[in-house]
């Protein structure tokens, strides 16, 4: 099945690149919002249909994805460029069904099904979507080894540069500790190649804060002041209670400031960053007391997270409050205010979060969003970096220089996770924290107003880029026209299981027989070997047969 597919310019470099390159593994870093999946879903229809130098195509593709929310929106996407992926493949269900193109999963879930997918990688396409989490548990990174050793090829994404702190991830290429792209797309770019990403603000907000420290002595210091890793984190956690008044001036700022951007583009939406799940609901607390307005709440932990978030993307409700949710790869286009009230502040998570805040909407003129942070020293040197770049994009293009040569310290996320864990059984407790005047990191104040004057002149429709169209093939595979639609294949699959599992309810209840016997004799009837390999026909005629039997009954 042939297919069209528009690229935008970097997309065509990447692919052109790593399709010339025929190097096993090829390292994508390009910035949120840019259209890695896009990139990424073209590569692999690429090498299902095309052979390679040596004649040989892939056969499958796989996906690893940081979250479960994030497989479902791989799934969709695929679905998009006529691909059919499993989101809910799992090691005991064996063979990947004949009419599925491939799996989504994991990094979580390759860590305990490694050997069961190092079989089927064998001939796969397999994309390693933000692939430094494959360094967030050294077992994960050893468990990738394994499972995508044997694969046919290897494409690595990343929204943001990384480097190695303990053990390098596996398929990357390293250099001098960082990790070496061999395509590099950053944010400095796609802002100088215009309606492709949106100009991210920083009004950052001072504060007086007072506090009881772990040992009981008191504290009381500005974000100005120097202090060491531990107080700085007692300072941070103070002025992101709610017991102060900080942190409810800042939401009061950024809800005044979504309520503007409604005014030109109704469905905008704002996101708050919270440090966990009491101060998640806290915070949607505040907001429905303050300005009537009950926030969606997305934590980790909640089964429900992923509808929740979908949901909130399709809906024109103006905030959500998200802890360890809301993070790369997520899509909401419409979010264009941000409040970081988390108390993570490493470079990653911070570029992470700024990551969902850049995704450009297409007829919407003015896409300036902003992200409201703690005037604190760490979040000002990422700020900082960032709006560098910015800046950049208006005069040149300079190469390698747009995300800033700032290294990614990882001992501040440490030393809080530390002291949160001191404080557990401690004296700490929140005083007063009070927010003083907020300043924009956007360079000097000339500059900074032609910049915005040449932002508010640049929205309108995206203009289509000519001569970017490339056809691919999509093998197709069986499935007919009933399979046309909205709908996924493997939703569709889901829905034929549901049934099936239905009427073997209704044949035991209405027959001597028990599950294991009518399950066997359905396999039969509709030439099913394992239900979990089964195709969609194979289900449907299952089904029937099912149906047919309840009907002589």
């Amino acid at each position: 099945m042939a297919t069209s597919i528009r690229l935008r310019p970097w997309q065509k470099a990447a692919f052109e690149q790593l399709v010339a390159s025929g190097q096993r593994d090829f390292l994508a870093v390009a910035t949120p919002g840019a259209g890695k999946t896009t990139f990424a879903l073209t590569c692999a229809v690429h090498h299902l249909s095309t052979p390679d130098v040596d004649g040989r195509v892939a056969k499958n593709i796989i996906v690893v994805a940081p979250t479960q929310h994030l497989k479902t929106q791989w799934t969709e996407a695929a679905h998009k460029f006529g691909l059919h992926l499993e989101s809910e493949w799992s090691a005991r269900d064996g063979a990947l069904p004949s009419d599925m193109h491939g799996i989504v999963t994991t990094y979580q879930q390759v860590a305990s099904s490694a050997e069961s997918l190092a079989k089927i990688s064998r001939h796969a396409f397999v994309v390693l979507d933000e692939v430094h989490h494959a360094g967030d548990d050294r077992s994960w990174g050893s468990s990738v080894l394994t499972a995508f050793e044997p694969a046919f090829r290897r494409l690595a994404l990343s929204g943001t540069p990384f480097r190695s702190d303990s053990a390098a991830i596996p398929f990357v290429d390293y250099h001098l500790d960082e990790a070496r792209p061999d395509f590099e797309y950053g944010y400095g770019d796609a802002l100088a190649d215009r309606r492709v990403v949106r100009p991210v603000f920083f009004p950052a907000y001072g504060g007086h804060m007072e506090w009881v420290a772990v040992d009981g002595s008191e504290f009381s210091a500005s974000f100005d002041d120097a202090l060491d890793a531990a107080r700085s984190n007692q300072r941070l956690r103070t002025a992101l209670s709610l017991e102060g008044q900080w942190l409810g001036s800042i939401l009061g700022e950024a809800h005044a400031q979504l309520v503007t951007i409604r005014r030109t583009h109704p469905e905008a939406g704002g996101l708050v960053i919270a440090m966990d799940q009491e101060h998640a609901q806290a915070i949607a607390t505040y907001m429905k007391r303050r300005f009537g307005v009950l926030p969606t709440v997305a934590t980790s932990d909640d089964p429900f997270a992923s509808e929740k978030i979908s949901r909130f993307a399709a809906s024109t409700e103006p905030w959500i409050v998200a802890v360890r949710m809301v993070s790369e790869g997520v899509d909401i286009p419409r979010l264009r205010v941000g409040v970081f009230a988390t108390n993570t502040t490493t470079e990653l998570f911070f570029r992470q979060a700024v990551g969902r805040l850049v995704r450009w909407t297409r007829g919407i003129r003015n896409q300036k969003a902003f992200l409201f942070i703690p005037d604190d020293p760490r979040l000002r040197r990422w700020a900082s970096s960032i709006a560098e770049a910015r800046r950049h994009s208006l005069r040149k293009k300079q190469e390698d220089e747009e995300f800033g040569s700032g290294e990614f310290d990882d001992r501040d996320e440490a030393a809080a996770a530390e002291d949160r864990a001191e404080e557990q059984m401690s004296l700490f407790a929140v005083i007063s924290s009070v927010a003083t005047d907020g300043t924009t990191l956007a360079g000097p104040s000339v500059f900074a107003e032609d910049f915005e004057q040449d932002w508010d002149d640049a929205g309108g429709e995206e203009e289509d880029h000519a001569g970017l169209e490339i056809r691919l093939s999509v093998p197709v595979l069986g499935g007919g026209g009933a399979l046309a639609g909205e709908k996924t294949r493997k939703q569709l699959k889901s829905e034929l299981r549901d049934a099936n599992t239905a009427a073997v309810r209704d044949l035991v209840r209405f027959t001597s027989l028990d599950h294991r016997q009518v399950n066997a004799e359905l396999n039969r009837l509709g030439g099913v070997a394992k239900v979990s390999e089964a195709t969609y026909e194979q289900l449907e005629r299952r089904l029937r047969a099912a149906e047919a039997w309840l009907r002589r009954l």
